[in-house]
């Protein structure tokens, strides 16, 4: 199963702008309470979504997936791993400036090269989504032909370990694969559990997603949400309970700008850390008397708005390749050359 912007399904878009939303303002309030050494009244919100933030991400990601998976590798690596490798070498490159005189006044030049080069076997700061996506495309296609069973059991198993080396690429991989095979593995069931949410009223959907909001507020306080396989059972309930809400938002019609976060949550993703950068010193030297959860959600509101923003105003101008990956940075089909005006493809289209 598979879609374009032509023909999308509305739940899913909605849910991946839930996820890209979440995902900001986590990093958003963090690094503002790390500024003010306090914590905000955001704070247990952020909390109360770490159990399903990511795991949902991750499902959503894999959901597409059987379309492609059985493509020749040399058209599955350009659309699934050097796509993705391309952005993050680009915006990797581009936080670097953003960071490159701090690390050069502490701690020397020597440092800066460092830096960069650790990003590319490390996944760097915000962007380490984009790289181990990268990373699961490549290890389900190459395992497609072993016991699906199998697979789960010991992406499972690694969720539950947990595994903390401190290696961000190995522990993030281990916590978060089973639910991007989930995802690809059990997309059928998905979409039918995503049918029958649609069959029932708003009115129930809506009691459904306070209950579970109650019950998975209830084990984060309790300090159960990070225990060896409560973390995994609330990550799929949640996950679960997100396109509930996907599917909630897509019935009302109400939230039309967040089904356009979704379908643009790569370029979101992607960008924000520079808005974010922005907002977050401007708000807190220019408005320092702002309490600082107004400002978290102020500079949410802009890291989110500024990506999509930027994506417009660079379509079709000399900066596209922000946002869209240029010819030459693709495998040419074989017998055939690309050039410098060959045909480009949206990042939102070529990521699925």
């Amino acid at each position: 199963m598979d879609y374009d912007d032509k023909k999308r399904i509305e739940w899913v878009d909605h849910a991946k702008g839930i996820c890209i939303i979440l995902v900001v303002m986590m990093h958003t309030t963090l690094g503002i309470e790390k500024a003010t050494s306090n914590l905000t009244w955001l704070h247990p919100f952020i909390e109360w979504a770490r159990p399903f933030r990511m795991p949902d991400f991750f499902l959503i990601s894999g959901l597409f997936l059987s379309a492609r998976i059985n493509r020749p590798w040399r058209e599955y690596v350009d659309g699934k791993v050097l796509h993705f490798a391309y952005f993050y070498l680009l915006w990797m490159s581009i936080q670097m400036l953003t960071k490159a005189y701090g690390i050069y006044h502490d701690q020397g030049a020597t440092a800066v090269l460092a830096t960069y080069a650790l990003g590319l076997i490390e996944p760097f700061g915000t962007l380490w989504f984009i790289y181990i996506l990268a990373v699961f495309f490549v290890v389900t296609k190459a395992t497609r032909n072993v016991s699906p069973v199998l697979i789960f059991a010991i992406a499972a198993l690694l969720e539950i370990a947990p595994i903390e080396t401190g290696w961000s690429l190995i522990d993030e991989s281990a916590a978060r694969y089973v639910y991007f095979f989930t995802g690809y593995w059990l997309a059928q069931f998905v979409f039918n559990f995503a049918s029958a949410m649609a069959a029932r009223s708003v009115v129930q959907l809506f009691a459904g997603l306070i209950v579970w909001g109650l019950c998975n507020y209830v084990t984060v306080h309790l300090g159960w949400a990070t225990l060896p396989v409560a973390s995994l059972l609330l990550g799929f309930i949640g996950a679960g309970a997100v396109i509930t809400a996907g599917v909630v938002l897509s019935k009302t019609n109400l939230a039309g700008l967040m089904r356009y976060c979704g379908q643009n949550s790569i370029v979101i993703y992607l960008s924000f850390f520079v808005f974010m950068a922005a907002g977050r010193s401007a708000a807190l030297n220019l408005a320092p008397q702002l309490d600082p959860g107004v400002a978290a959600l102020a500079v949410t509101g802009f890291a989110v708005l500024g990506p999509l923003m930027l994506f417009w105003l660079t379509r079709g101008t000399m900066l596209s390749f922000l946002f869209q990956r240029p010819a030459w940075a693709k495998l040419a089909k074989p017998g055939k050359r690309w050039h410098s005006g060959g045909h480009v493809k949206s990042l939102n289209v070529e990521a699925r």
